[in-house]
């Protein structure tokens, strides 16, 4: 399996590091490849070229239209991190959630 770069874009990063720091564990567990980042709204932009997919804290679901026009030149989905994963930090469910959207 291709190594998969998830990038989650947050504001102050405290719940986003936490759920990629679970995303992570849950992907050692499974021995999947994978980088998992939090970074804040302004740095995404640098990291489009390098990602597969790019998960939103749910604050910035009115703004994932215009995450998607950018992403959108490098093919890579734009999702708001459904809030029974990022209330419960679930990192296993965004990391299904990853690998069943890149496989669509």
């Amino acid at each position: 399996m291709k190594k998969i770069f998830i990038m989650l874009c947050c504001g102050a990063g405290i719940s986003s590091g936490m759920l990629a720091t679970r995303t992570r564990n849950a992907a050692k567990d499974k021995d999947i490849p994978v980088t998992v980042e939090a970074r804040s709204e302004s740095e995404v932009a640098e990291y489009f070229s390098v990602i597969d997919i790019l998960f939103l804290g749910p604050h910035y679901a009115s703004q994932q239209k215009e995450f998607q026009k950018h992403a959108d030149r490098y093919h890579i989905p734009v999702m708001v991190v459904p809030q029974e994963i990022y209330g419960r930090l679930d990192g296993k469910a965004l990391l299904d959630l990853a690998i069943n959207t890149l496989k669509n």
